[in-house]
């Protein structure tokens, strides 16, 4: 891979070949790594891995983020705590343990980018997301590697208890910050966004933006006073029959209430009747 051209300008794949020890990458990950973990080079960071196997990935990452960026290492085998000969900091445990979890982020506090290469199953991959969550300063990471698994037969996938399928049920959560949703869901407070890539998802950590209101806001400019024509046709035309009936009630109060669950009713329908028109239009594009 030294000699492909793709990754001549790819910092992390230059750290990647300088390795002195054997590690593993997706070709696709490089870009995304320089991507998502660019800015952070040369920082005071707390960096953890988990899964470290040969080691090779340790010195990776310092050969990518610098001198200044704190290493860490998780990983089930002992062997791997050879590498803190090497200025590593290695914990050794399991990480779909919520007890191995509380225990070690109290001896490493604050993580601004963790990154999950451990053993791919969901269970491990979304109870380390959640445990690790609240220690992720706000503006890190969480990136999660290997999430093509949830659509592996070995691994018990494709299901709607996945790692993926989690990560949707977070999508469903973003949303609901938005003033005007109209679902059941919690807000998440935390996970200000979510990133899919090929076999690697990513979450921005950031609860100021999360604590943001999410309200419609309007400029100074002049307003031309344009019609909505999203409805145009069948739907204003019966607005405006329905309308020409209310003017007859005498009562004002009465007329208005009425104006507005006549309003209310032929939106819906026709709400309705778009749904239905969009997924005739669009369910070949489903993948």
């Amino acid at each position: 891979m030294s000699r492909d051209p793709v990754f001549k300008n790819s910092p992390s794949a230059q750290a990647f070949n300088k390795s002195p020890f054997s590690t593993t990458k997706w070709s696709t990950y490089f870009p995304i790594y320089d991507q998502l973990f660019g800015p952070y080079r040369d920082q005071e960071i707390t960096f953890v891995e988990v899964g470290v196997q040969s080691g090779g990935s340790l010195f990776m990452w310092r050969e990518f983020f610098g001198p200044k960026a704190r290493i860490i290492g998780i990983d089930l085998n002992e062997q791997a705590l050879k590498f803190k000969e090497h200025g590593f900091e290695i914990y050794i445990g399991d990480q779909a343990s919520p007890k191995f979890w509380q225990s070690t982020l109290k001896k490493i506090g604050p993580i601004d980018l963790l990154l999950d290469d451990g053993g791919h199953r969901f269970e491990q991959q979304i109870i380390t997301t959640e445990m690790v969550l609240p220690s992720i300063k706000d503006g890190g990471l969480i990136a999660i590697e290997d999430t093509h698994s949830s659509y592996m037969s070995e691994f018990g996938g494709p299901t709607a208890t996945s790692f993926i399928a989690y990560a949707k049920s977070i999508i469903d959560a973003l949303h609901q910050r938005n003033a005007i949703t109209d679902t059941t869901h919690k807000s998440e407070p935390r996970i200000h966004s979510i990133q899919f890539f090929d076999s690697l998802v990513a979450l921005e950590i950031n609860s100021p933006l999360c604590a943001r209101p999410s309200r419609t806001v309007k400029n100074d400019g002049t307003d031309l006073h344009h019609g909505d024509h999203r409805y145009k046709g069948a739907f204003l035309e019966q607005l405006d029959k329905q309308s020409r009936r209310l003017n007859s009630i005498e009562n004002p109060d009465l007329r208005t209430r009425l104006a507005r669950w006549v309003v209310h009713c032929l939106f819906r329908r026709e709400i309705r009747r778009d749904v239905k028109r969009q997924a005739k239009n669009t369910k070949f594009y489903f993948r």
